[in-house]
């Protein structure tokens, strides 16, 4: 049996994500995978080492329940017929292996994906060499929305691929903007990618198609649960060098998608929304409890995600006024300058607390500059200017 249809049949008997399917997988090959479920019977060795993803022994009667469901779903399964329906749909299954699979969902340890079904025009590993996942809630608010089309363009133009999961609110903006950037968005779905959900991104995932590219480990006609989005979202962690929250309530999807991303040592970062919108309150605990940095700009998001020392995000400064360019000394003399009423210069050193010459020396230049002027009754702040300069 060829691998790919092993595996296009090992991702009908089980559910995405499956520790002990990847367990099977990693221990005899995907070929050898497939005899031991149609046996129903488990090797005793593995039988033995087969552990939960948290770590717990799997009891012997537990795993022949799971072969048997396994063995069920495979004697329905077509691999061949999947793979011929993507051919035909213009959909690829890539594995591990392959020159477009993605290296760093390896990181995934068990839960690796058996592999993956692409649809698009773009190739998924180069894709994510440099992309970040943005995320964030699906009732979101139209500041979120905003930020989350903004950062998607600005990500795309500096040749970021933006990854999320093709959702209501955050997701589809993220897409958006990222599609009017140069660069392919990623769509990772928790259903089969020739599966428009939700129906009102019908045009979104054609226009990703055509630049991008939609991802999932669901076979073909396989429709979404709950159970799949929660699945899916550590593929979207582990696709991307770090992941973006805009907008999450303390109940969220997103922030499942953030756990995931530092269980796998990845960058997260949570953008502020104000403290009175109850969908921000799970970027804002994200922030507060250090499991976040919080960034306002998509600059500081390369910062963070980019490489050490040389995608630094430029540091912001305040407006440059002509009050910047004065010395030390003369915004001393400056402030001792009268409003009003002239003095002369030896009373304005005295306030300012300089030398006679020091004070000649500075009002000339702020003369020239505009600052102060000179009356009959000695100097004073130029009367042009409606207030002291700041």
């Amino acid at each position: 049996m060829h691998e790919h249809v092993a595996r296009a049949a090992l991702m009908r008997a089980a559910e995405s994500g499956d520790p002990i399917m990847g367990q099977l997988v990693r221990a005899y090959g995907p070929e050898a995978a497939v005899e031991i479920i149609r046996s129903g019977t488990c090797p005793e060795e593995f039988a033995d080492r087969a552990v939960t993803a948290d770590g717990r022994e799997v009891a012997k009667d537990q795993l022949d329940r799971r072969i048997h469901s396994w063995r069920t779903r495979l004697t329905q399964a077509d691999p061949e017929a999947d793979l011929a329906f993507g051919d035909k749909a213009g959909a690829r299954l890539i594995i591990p292996g392959d020159s477009e699979w993605p290296t760093q969902l390896d990181a995934l340890g068990d839960t690796v994906p058996v592999g993956l079904w692409v649809l698009g025009s773009a190739d998924l590993r180069f894709s994510c060499l440099r992309s970040v996942a943005v995320v964030g809630a699906r009732a979101a608010t139209a500041y979120g929305v905003h930020i989350a089309a903004d950062f998607g363009a600005e990500l795309s133009d500096a040749g970021w691929t933006v990854v999320s999961g093709g959702a209501y609110g955050i997701d589809g903006a993220a897409h958006r903007g990222a599609l009017a950037g140069g660069t392919s968005t990623v769509a990772v779905l928790a259903c089969g990618v020739d599966i428009s959900y939700p129906t009102g991104h019908t045009n979104l995932f054609a226009a990703i198609r055509e630049q991008g590219v939609l991802v999932s480990e669901c076979p073909p006609g396989v429709h979404p649960t709950r159970g799949r989005f929660l699945i899916r979202n550590r593929l979207i962690a582990a696709l991307s060098r770090g992941t973006v929250v805009i907008e999450a309530a303390l109940r969220s999807g997103a922030l499942n998608t953030v756990s995931h991303a530092l269980s796998l040592g990845r960058h997260v970062a949570a953008v502020p929304g104000p403290v009175t919108s109850e969908v921000s309150t799970g970027c804002h605990r994200l922030i507060r409890e250090g499991r976040a940095i919080c960034v306002t700009r998509y600059e500081e998001v390369i910062e963070l995600v980019g490489d050490l020392g040389e995608d630094l995000a430029p540091e912001l400064r305040g407006p440059v006024v002509p009050l910047d360019s004065l010395s030390e000394e003369s915004r001393r003399v400056l402030d001792a300058v009268p409003a009003r009423t002239g003095k002369g210069p030896a009373t304005i050193a005295v306030a300012a607390g300089v030398d006679l010459n020091t004070v000649l020396s500075c009002l000339g230049s702020l003369a020239a500059a505009g600052f102060v002027e000179r009356t009959t009754a000695g100097w004073r702040i130029r009367r042009a200017r409606a207030s002291r300069p700041r």
